[in-house]
């Protein structure tokens, strides 16, 4: 059978870090920041790990 091939999609959203933790950006980040407030925007920083429920499917998606 051959190979799976990865999600191109998934594989421009989601990074796989070095311990294999899942990353993923954060949406409202991406532009329109003039009206948003600074805590908003400072809360929007940082990418966060994707949830466990989430974390199955998307490894899939990757090929991981």
């Amino acid at each position: 059978m051959p190979k799976m091939k990865t999600h191109r999609g998934a594989a421009k959203r989601f990074r796989v870090t070095g311990t294999g933790k899942i990353r993923r950006r954060r949406a409202n980040r991406g532009h329109i920041l003039e009206k948003k407030s600074a805590k908003r925007k400072r809360r929007l920083a940082g990418d966060p790990v994707v949830s466990p429920a989430n974390e199955r499917a998307v490894r899939r998606m990757l090929g991981k």
